[in-house]
């Protein structure tokens, strides 16, 4: 039976890196910075309504080296296997030719280019190689931690580093808004930013303040499970959710679904002001609110039970009425609730394929896994996920 797969350690992930760098580049890096992914524990499709979130920042990260290269031009490779090709890309520095999105391949290009774009600073012409083993497609912010990473990078090669944490996280935002097309809100950014060891974090993302949230218990763990689908309509289906949410909150006279309680909701749809489709949307945004205020509360406590209690709801509302779920998602939610130490299990990301997140009594994590793997359809990869550090910068040994 398969084990959950090992992290590679950040350094041993360094090491890699910089031989690359030297391999295709000819010279030694000197500037690096890494970034992580992140999972969400509860509060889904709840960062783009104002709402609350609490995800934690994943060991898996991303890193980027690199140096100046004293011209105009910015040279950038990927060892990143699942991005689309060709695998390196260059273009002139910003002062020379604005940058602007493209359709061109390779797309993964236009995530470093919005953050380039958006960056608090002058940025001079250099060398950049990409390693990763944050997977890809899995939900588990790929995108954001490349564009923090790509962030903090420049920070350290420019020496002009942005002051408000907020603000970088912002500004990473605004890279996948504005240049790849996403209208993503700002927890992924935020949490590759901010992530803290040992705990998750509780983003209001009406105000952009966090909370630290301490994950006390050392006898559970998260284990995440990805479903290895991806199923393609997921990002018109994720605009569409935007949309639906923009109208219930339209209908209801509220900026936002968070200013909307659920009261508001039933009495709108008991006038028939709400299409069913749109009544079911709004239910779970606002039911899925007080679950995440909840959880939090019941995470810093140590009541793990209530935790996992608050897991399977989520889980329930995002099939039944966000419907941003699919069969795979359910039936690994469905197995995990089968195993004895399991506390609560759900789906993560933006849904239609991707992971689950299951908290589970560290010495039952080989049953989970064995029970899985046994009986899913498919072949799923695990990961333990212990709560890690934000971006930062790294030293390359000389």
């Amino acid at each position: 039976m398969p084990d959950p797969k090992r992290t590679i350690p950040v350094e041993k992930l360094l090491e890699q890196g910089c031989d690359a760098f030297e391999n295709e580049f000819k010279t030694k890096p000197e500037v690096a910075a890494c970034a992580p992914g992140r999972v969400n524990l509860i509060g889904e499709h709840l960062d783009y309504n104002d709402g609350f979130v609490l995800p934690m920042a994943l060991p898996m990260v991303t890193i980027v080296v690199g140096r100046k290269n004293n011209s105009k031009t910015i040279r950038i490779i990927t060892l990143e296997s699942d991005s689309d090709k060709p695998s390196r890309t260059e273009f002139p520095i910003p002062s020379v030719k604005a940058l602007e999105p493209t359709d061109d391949p390779p797309k993964w290009a236009n995530y470093v280019k919005g953050t380039l774009k958006n960056f608090e600073g002058d940025i001079p012409g250099f060398d950049a190689l990409i390693i990763s083993d944050v997977p890809m497609g899995g939900g588990l912010s790929s995108s954001a931690a490349l564009e923090v990473a790509t962030y903090t990078f420049l920070e350290e090669l420019t020496k002009q580093r942005t002051k408000s944490l907020v603000q970088k996280a912002l500004s990473c935002q605004a890279a996948e808004r504005n240049f790849v097309g996403m209208p993503c809100g700002i927890m992924d950014q935020f949490i590759s930013v901010m992530g803290n060891e040992g705990a998750a974090l509780l983003i209001d993302c009406r105000t952009n303040t966090a909370q630290s949230v301490p994950i006390r218990s050392k006898e559970h763990v998260f284990l995440i499970t990805n479903s290895n689908v991806r199923h393609e309509l997921g990002s018109s289906e994720f605009a569409a959710r935007v949309k639906q949410c923009a109208e219930a909150a339209q209908v209801l006279n509220k900026k936002k679904l968070r200013d909307a309680t659920l009261n508001d909701i039933e009495e709108a749809n008991k006038k028939g002001l709400l299409q069913d489709e749109i009544y079911r949307r709004a239910r779970h945004v606002v039911t899925e609110i007080e679950r995440t205020k909840k959880a939090a509360k019941a995470l810093e406590a140590g009541h793990l039970e209530d935790f996992g209690r608050l897991m399977y709801e989520s889980h329930k509302s995002l099939r039944e009425d966000y419907e941003v779920t699919c069969s795979e998602l359910n039936e690994l939610v469905q197995l995990a609730s089968e195993v004895e130490g399991v506390l609560g299990s759900r789906m993560t990301g933006g849904g239609f394929g991707g992971c689950t997140v299951t908290l589970v009594a560290k010495d039952k994590v080989h049953n989970v896994v064995n029970h899985i793997s046994d009986k899913y359809s498919r072949t799923p990869i695990f990961y333990v996920a212990t709560p890690s550090a934000g971006a930062r910068s790294l030293s390359i040994a000389s």
